[in-house]
């Protein structure tokens, strides 16, 4: 799977290949460590789709470029269009579908997180099945300090059914961007190993799933992605309000510059 010629040339790709019964997606815009821009959310579904129509595969990975980071979330610099808060509900639903549809994935998924999983690339790695981490890797949603916007309630309850509410809490409310080695005695990280092993743990993980019954795995994944989403409440209200806010756009204007944003509370 290759970028659509039209596409600008910083626009990133993600890109699909298939080896016998494992699929492989990389996010690829290494020089912008991996943020995602609309594209490159495009090219996700894309790979998806393809994965669905290929009923031999039994495993996904998911990594990106260049050994610096897994996806350093959204493209900031598309936040800068944004005129209200309805701009806000939209993205965050474009973002939850996507989610979604990798939630939703017909077979076990496996993200391999070297450098950064931030934000919208937290979300990516937390909707796989399980995560392998190169030691030193780090995990946050700091937008408390550099955006002033929210998450959407989908990818919080997936989060916190992950993660635990507790972490999630120190993740949003202090930024905080805790190293592997912090995470993984909770559980949260199937394998933490340092960057020379990590082609090595990815196939003994990939080797253990293809073993095991293909069924089973699907129907417990589908039950688990059900519970996960059976309560859900509506906050289109509260989105509206963070990306509404002046602070979210105080936030975006001083994102990628030396000086800190100055929340104002409005």
């Amino acid at each position: 799977m290759s970028a659509p010629a039209s596409r600008p040339d910083n626009a990133g790709q993600v890109t699909l290949s298939i080896n016998d019964d494992i699929a492989t997606i990389v996010f690829d815009r290494p020089e912008a460590r991996n943020a995602m821009t609309w594209a490159m959310y495009q090219d996700l579904a894309a790979a998806i789709g393809r994965i669905r129509d290929i009923p031999s595969l039994r495993v996904a990975v998911l990594r990106g470029a260049g050994g610096k980071a897994f996806v350093a979330g959204t493209d900031i610099t598309q936040f800068r269009d944004f005129r209200s808060g309805e701009d806000g509900v939209a993205y965050e639903e474009k973002i939850d579908s996507a989610i979604a549809a990798l939630d939703s994935i017909p077979v076990p998924t496996v993200a391999v997180v070297e450098g950064y999983a931030v934000g919208g690339g937290l979300a990516i790695a937390n909707a796989c099945d399980l995560r392998i981490a190169a030691t030193g890797a780090r995990f946050g949603v700091p937008i408390a300090r550099t955006l002033g916007n929210c998450l959407s309630a989908a990818n919080l309850a997936r989060l916190t059914s992950t993660l635990g509410p507790s972490w999630v809490r120190r993740m949003l409310l202090l930024a905080e961007m805790p190293p592997a080695e912090d995470l993984a005695p909770t559980g949260y990280l199937a394998a933490v190993v340092p960057p020379e092993q990590l082609e090595e743990q990815i196939a003994k993980t990939c080797r253990r799933l293809r073993e095991h019954a293909p069924v089973t795995l699907a129907v417990t994944r589908e039950t688990l992605r059900r519970l996960e989403r059976r309560t859900l409440p509506d906050i289109s209200d509260l989105i509206r309000t963070a990306y509404g806010s002046a602070d979210f756009h105080r936030g975006v204007s001083a994102f990628g510059t030396d000086q800190a944003a100055q929340w104002q509370g409005n």
